[in-house]
């Protein structure tokens, strides 16, 4: 039997790395901080003690030359793993992200492997402005190439980061800073649990079910799980049993689970911390929207997200435009009280 204990996700993703690295001699990690300081969210603590400076290789503020160097590396046969201290970043170093690292091995007819983990911190909540709170999940998944892993709790960040590790394409690893379990920073505490000590995987596109209900789905990923969560017992006390759904990956998409959630429920919220426009909440909607021949709603769909407007540094603005625990509550109150006739076809 292994043994299992209560780990932060930051924990969580060092021992998959620790575990992975120990397996596999070309696995290594770079990036900025990663080494003596263990990365700024604490993902990467404690390795440079146990595999040394030539394998946890602390780079200079360049992007550009990192990211680059993990996907020559990657097509050489090594496995990198490359740290994007915070995912708002990726703009001084896309063109190695979507131009090269994405597509090479498309461009060389499937003949080069390019496993590379580009494992970054997303999200708000904790007033770093708008060149560092923000998600962009939509963003990633959105470029053909390219993986998108986002944990919602210690278990799935260590079964995903080993997984990640081991596929042989792009991933990109996206955890919220909020529920990473730092002592400086508030976080959900239902982000730290039981992590089994040995190593395990979890498979790309499997969503999980949090909560099972009947009257209502909400779809959501990331930190917003677990407001998502909040909400729905909140909701319990009128009367409104609430369904929630927690992707895990964005790229594979479960759709078949968010299909056969709101078959069940009739009811569909999308609550997402990324932007509104053109992203996670509006291809969920029309994955929906699509299927409306197996699929019947009893309202129609709402979405929640970050309105489009940068991440303000004011707490108070901060908290509006990221959607809250009472803003799923009242959200799905709504969607419950109104009745809605959708026609169905002959």
């Amino acid at each position: 039997m292994s043994e299992s204990r209560a780990l932060t996700m930051a924990q969580a993703i060092s021992e998959a790395i620790a575990q992975e690295m120990e397996r596999d001699p070309t696995v290594f990690v770079m990036g900025e901080d990663i080494g003596r300081y263990g990365g700024i969210f604490g993902a990467t603590g404690g390795l440079l003690d146990k595999f040394g400076p030539d394998r946890i290789m602390d780079t200079p503020i360049s992007e550009t030359a990192f990211i680059g160097a993990a996907t020559g590396a990657a097509a050489t046969g090594m496995r990198p793993i490359a740290e994007l201290m915070f995912v708002d970043f990726f703009g001084v170093c896309m063109d190695q992200i979507y131009n090269h690292m994405a597509k090479n091995t498309y461009m060389a007819g499937g003949n080069l492997r390019l496993p590379v983990v580009l494992m970054t911190a997303v999200g708000g909540g904790y007033n770093d402005a708008a060149q560092h709170s923000q998600c962009l999940f939509g963003t990633f998944a959105h470029m053909p190439g390219l993986k998108v892993v986002v944990p919602s709790n210690a278990y799935d960040a260590k079964g995903l980061m080993i997984q990640s590790i081991r596929d042989d394409n792009p991933v990109m690893f996206m955890f919220h800073k909020g529920i990473m379990g730092l002592p400086w920073m508030a976080y959900f505490e239902g982000s730290t649990t039981d992590v089994p000590s040995e190593p395990y995987t979890l498979p790309f596109g499997q969503a999980r079910v949090v909560r099972e209900g009947s009257d209502l789905t909400i779809v959501t990923l990331s930190q917003m799980v677990h407001k998502a969560a909040l909400a729905a017992v909140e909701l319990e006390r009128d009367g409104i049993d609430a369904e929630v759904i927690d992707l895990r990956t964005l790229v594979p998409l479960d759709r078949k689970a968010v299909l056969k959630s709101v078959a069940k429920t009739g009811r569909l919220l999308v609550a997402d911390e990324d932007y509104l426009s053109f992203g996670l909440s509006g291809e969920i909607a029309a994955i929906v929207a699509e299927n409306l021949d197996t699929v019947r709603l009893r309202a129609p769909v709402k979405r929640l997200a970050v309105p489009d407007v940068p991440i303000p540094y004011s707490r108070p603005l901060e908290r509006f435009v990221i959607p809250q625990v009472e803003s799923i509550v009242e959200a799905g109150r709504a969607l419950c009280r109104a009745p809605f006739a959708q026609a169905m076809p002959a």
